[in-house]
Formats: structure tokens, sequence, C-alpha cells
């Protein structure tokens, strides 16, 4: 379980970095061209990596069909987280794909949708999504809410000394 944890930070630091790289390139080049380096360069060095590691194996497929072009979908992550961070930044743009991520997770898990063993819904995860999703607002409100309120003591300050 310890490696798994690990696996999952590591992994999480891996997506805000690629997306804060894929944000600086697109600045340069249109989100397509960012996409396509991007998941052109994903599959060279994935490809590289699975024939020195699997050898032959790497072409023995066991999932459905279907499941093969989850690729696919590469396209629309990579170019809607791209686009995300350039406009919100990455801190904002992040928070926001984390909370959805675990909202369809969520959904998907208590459906069992897409073959995932269904998980009952409770309120417990109601709950964490609830509690997640206000520490993310509060995350991207609180600067902004503090800065209110120091103008408000600022312009307050101002008039008491005149």
């Amino acid at each position: 379980m310890a490696i798994g944890i690990l696996l999952a930070l590591v992994g999480g630091a891996f997506v805000c970095l690629q997306n804060t790289f894929n944000a600086n390139v697109k600045k340069r080049v249109s989100v397509w061209s960012t996409t396509a380096l991007v998941l052109f360069l994903g599959f060279a060095a994935s490809f590289a990596a699975g024939l020195a590691i699997e050898g032959a194996g790497l072409f023995k497929f066991q999932a459905e069909p279907w499941f093969w072009f989850s690729g696919i979908l590469g396209v629309g992550v990579v170019a809607c987280v791209t686009q995300g961070v350039q406009i919100l930044g990455p801190s904002r743009a992040i928070s926001l794909i984390m909370v959805s991520q675990i909202f369809f997770g969520l959904m998907w898990d208590t459906l069992g949708w897409f073959g995932l063993e269904q998980v009952p819904f409770t309120w417990q995860s109601l709950l964490g999504v609830v509690l997640i999703s206000s520490g993310v607002l509060l995350f991207q409100l609180g600067p902004k809410l503090e800065q209110k309120r120091f103008m408000n003591v600022d312009t307050n300050t101002l008039k008491a000394d005149k």
C-alpha cells in the first residue's frame, strides 16, 4: 500500500509538472501542436520503455477492445488541461481537475461503470467530496477574501487617520 501511495503522489507531481510545461509550450504554438507533441513523445517513451521491460509481451492485449482506445481520451485530457492551466494558472486548474476526478471517480465506482466493481454510495463518500471541494474553494477564494479584507481595513485606517 505504501508503494501505491508513493506512486500516486509522484504521479500527481508529474501531472502538475507536465501540465505546467504543456501550458508553456502552448504559449508559442497551437493547442493541437502541443497535444500532438506531448502524445507523440509519450508514445515514443512508452514504446521504448515497454520494449525494454516487457519485450514481446508489450503486444499482448488482454483488455476489451473498446478500452484500447483510451489513448484517444488523452487528446481531450491534454487539450483541455493545457488550456485550463494557461487560462487559470496551475494551482487553480489542477485543483479543479482534482475535484472533477474525485466526483466522476465516485460516480463511476458507485454505478459500476466501465468494468469497475460497484461500490456502494455512502454519506461518508459524499462528505469526502464536499470537504475536498470546500477545501479547493477555500484555497481558491482565500487569497481574494484576504485581499478584500485587507483593502477594507486599509481604507478604514485611511479614513480614521484623516
